[in-house]
């Protein structure tokens, strides 16, 4: 599957736990829209995510990608520790260059 840098940068990070790489993906101002809340800038986004791994121990695998201009649609497949895994979800990016600007899940 063909994922433009940052994208295919976020699933490897998290499919390693790599909290560092996940925030290099995302632009200084990005925003993360997820379970109803939103995490505006890269220090919140870090703890959102950390949070999300030791809440759930989710790792989100990659199955369908759309992209249409600075916007990619990803489905996956995502497993961890909750009630309906593995779950498909969306994962709605938008990119400015190699850098996740916005991303929304659900």
């Amino acid at each position: 599957m063909d994922l433009p840098n940052a994208v295919q940068a976020y699933f490897h990070a998290d499919a390693g736990a790599d909290p560092d790489t996940i925030v290099r993906a995302f632009a200084a101002d990005a925003v993360v829209e997820d379970e109803g809340a939103r995490h505006h800038g890269r220090e919140a986004i870090c703890a959102w995510w950390l949070a999300a791994k030791a809440k759930y121990r989710h790792v989100a695998e990659p199955v369908t990608a759309e992209r249409q201009g600075d916007r990619v649609h990803v489905r996956a497949t995502v497993r961890g520790d909750f009630p309906t895994s593995p779950a498909m979800l969306g994962f709605a990016f938008t990119l400015d260059g190699d850098h996740i600007t916005h991303l929304r899940i659900g």
